[in-house]
């Protein structure tokens, strides 16, 4: 199983982008991070990267279930988008898949859990 939910979207990169946050609102998620990682490292290594930004989306209902049923689940919370400009000009868009980071987990609820949020993610993915 891939740890990742993952598909080329057409558009540029901000639109794209712009989209995401959109779908992810239908869905119930908000993006409560964003870090642009091309500024970043550009910033910090003088270095040049792509096209990236990694946004941190949270479901309030989802997370405070989470919590409620493992108190360290935190550690995989928000949920993270990643949307990438690759050298071509295609944009792609990966959200975790939330199957594969609870599978460590030993507690069937949260597994259950889990189950609902790799739909929503998984709709949210085929909307773009």
């Amino acid at each position: 199983m891939a740890y990742h939910i993952s598909r080329f979207v057409k558009g540029d990169f901000a639109a794209v982008k712009s989209r995401v946050v959109d779908e992810l609102k239908k869905e119930g998620f908000g993006v409560i991070t964003e870090i642009d990682v091309k500024e970043t490292i550009r910033r910090k290594l003088g270095a040049e990267f792509r096209d990236y930004a990694i946004l941190g989306a949270c479901n309030p209902g989802f997370a405070h279930k989470a919590l409620t049923l493992e108190d360290k689940v935190g550690v995989y919370l928000p949920c993270n988008v990643v949307v990438q400009q690759w050298e071509d000009g295609r944009v792609e868009v990966s959200a975790m898949n939330p199957l594969v980071a609870m599978a460590g987990i030993e507690n069937p609820a949260l597994g259950e859990l889990a189950v609902q949020v790799n739909a929503a993610m998984e709709r949210f993915v085929a909307a773009l």
